[in-house]
């Protein structure tokens, strides 16, 4: 039963952009609404993103730079808006990119001083090239060089490319985890039972580490993975974390305990949550203002706790 700040909080987010009320209705209320969807392309975030695309098809300088207004991290963008997946526009590009950027192990590769492919990029390549629905014979190579990367303890690292790492990062597996999520719910079969148990072991990864935590000491791995960013690009927090399990519907288990614990004391009086802080680069506009309440952020926390039955 909703309180009455509960419908107070409700009304605020559906002041918001028109993507975050789409969200606001499927994710908080449990309807289903393709107007609000079909309007994220025609106004708001979504109309300002499709306006800055260049003659070419790209954004920015190109398919990755600069950050963030490169074509890779728009894209990442457009999708996590839920704006609409059949923009012919946006699957041209995708297309290209897959035409032009791949390197000669089957995935993308913007870096060509690089002889390996980036397994981080790949994964948010894989994600929104799944949700904007591009064919599967296209996504093969994608699929088949990040099963490849999969490293002994479950998770993934796009360091291996670099500095040969032999510990999954954080920051690189939810990647991959949220690019697996994205093909299998799209509809994709091309080598799912392989994807889904790599996707099983990558949770357990995360789990060991109670979302934030080293799995030897305890302590915390990185201060930021508790600060909570939008958009958060390729930045692991735990806040990210816990929405990718929502939409995983992964069960809960009690090593999330700590992390749902620190969503809930971030909770303003006013029952909002602030944006903390913005990753630095290049951006075309400004959704939201650092230590002002954040309707991206409350609106994540809300569809967590709900779905965790955590209240606080």
């Amino acid at each position: 039963m909703k309180t009455n700040d509960d419908n107070d909080i409700i009304n605020w987010l559906l002041k918001g952009d028109v993507s975050i009320q789409y969200q606001v209705y499927r994710d908080l209320l449990n309807t289903e609404n393709p107007d609000l969807r079909n309007r994220i392309s025609k106004e708001g975030w979504g109309k300002k993103y499709l306006s800055l695309q260049n003659k070419d098809g790209h954004w920015g300088q190109g398919f990755y730079q600069p950050k963030w207004t490169s074509t890779h991290y728009t894209l990442l963008e457009l999708k996590n808006l839920s704006i609409s997946q059949n923009i012919k526009s946006v699957q041209k590009i995708i297309l290209s990119i897959l035409k032009h950027q791949k390197g000669t192990d089957g995935g993308i590769n913007p870096a060509k001083t690089m002889q390996k492919s980036d397994v981080c990029i790949c994964g948010m390549f894989l994600n929104y090239a799944s949700y904007f629905k591009l064919p599967e014979e296209e996504l093969k190579s994608i699929v088949d060089f990040l099963l490849t990367e999969k490293m002994n303890d479950g998770g993934f690292n796009c360091h291996s490319n670099r500095i040969g790492a032999i510990h999954s990062s954080l920051h690189t597996t939810l990647s991959v985890l949220e690019g697996i999520l994205e093909y299998k719910n799209n509809g994709y079969k091309y080598r799912l039972d392989e994807l889904l148990k790599a996707e099983k072991e990558s949770i357990e990864f995360i789990l060991l580490h109670k979302l934030f935590k080293s799995h030897r000491t305890g302590e915390i791995i990185k201060k930021q993975f508790l600060s909570f960013s939008y958009p958060p690009r390729w930045y692991y927090d735990i806040l990210r974390c816990l929405d990718y399990f929502y939409f995983a519907k992964v069960e809960y288990d009690d090593r999330m305990k700590d992390a749902i614990d620190i969503i809930i004391k971030k909770k303003r009086k006013d029952g909002k949550w602030l944006l903390q802080q913005n990753h630095k680069g290049e951006t075309y506009f400004e959704m939201e203002k650092v230590g002002e309440p954040s309707r991206w952020n409350t609106l994540r926390a809300l569809r967590i706790l709900n779905f965790y039955n955590k209240f606080s």
